[in-house]
């Protein structure tokens, strides 16, 4: 855990660092259920492909495993804060001496739609994977004119459908970017967490996270 500048305050997130010391950045935004050990464990993940990857703590210490609670939460997430949070992230990535690219965000549930949105207000973030975005786009009212140049990938369930993937790739292609929108047949939301074996997908989980890893080494270098 590390602590990071964020406007003017202090947060703190999880880092982890490639064996070889060094390499691109990825920032890994958490579910509705906050910093915990499954979102920890895919930052581990992606410094094994060689990223320098970071989470920041959006909830500031919350976590839970109840989703009446995590509903909470999620509702309570102030937007402007959660914003200066992850540029705050951005900027606190890209200036380690271990990156050595670029930065890009990967999220999941929430946090796939605050990815999407994050590269919206960081000129620092080139790139955004969303796994399942699930916060209306009206609690963030993204401007998508910052997505020119840049790219962003979206992994569908099945069952959530691809509306609000549909509706950031309008405005994000609006402005000069390109998206990519896959679509998992049979899945449930949250088909990569393995965490919740009545939803984890290892079929799709594994194409979604080789997809994930290769877009983010093209777009990052």
């Amino acid at each position: 855990m590390v602590s990071f500048q964020s406007n003017g305050g202090t947060s703190e997130g999880y880092l982890a660092v490639p064996e070889q010391g060094s390499g691109p950045g990825v920032i890994v935004i958490q579910e509705w259920w906050g910093l915990v050990g499954h979102i920890m464990a895919l930052v581990d993940r992606f410094a094994a492909e060689g990223f320098v990857a970071f989470a920041p703590d959006l909830y500031h210490g919350a976590t839970t495993g109840e989703p009446d609670e995590a509903q909470r939460l999620m509702m309570g997430l102030a937007m402007d804060q959660a914003a200066k949070d992850m540029a705050g992230a951005a900027a606190y990535l890209s200036r380690r001496e271990e990156c050595t690219g670029k930065v890009g965000t990967v999220g999941f549930c929430m946090g796939g739609s605050l990815s999407l949105w994050s590269a919206a207000l960081s000129d620092e973030i080139s790139t955004a994977v969303g796994f399942y975005p699930a916060i209306p786009w009206e609690r963030m009212r993204p401007d998508w004119d910052r997505y020119q140049g840049k790219t962003a990938v979206v992994h569908c369930s099945e069952e959530d459908g691809t509306s609000a993937a549909e509706a950031a790739k309008k405005g994000i292609e609006a402005a000069g970017g390109e998206m990519i929108i896959y679509v998992y047949p049979g899945t449930h939301h949250a088909f990569m967490n393995d965490d919740r074996a009545e939803v984890y997908d290892p079929e799709a989980a594994a194409l979604a996270w080789a997809r994930t890893i290769d877009h983010l080494r093209t777009h990052l270098a």
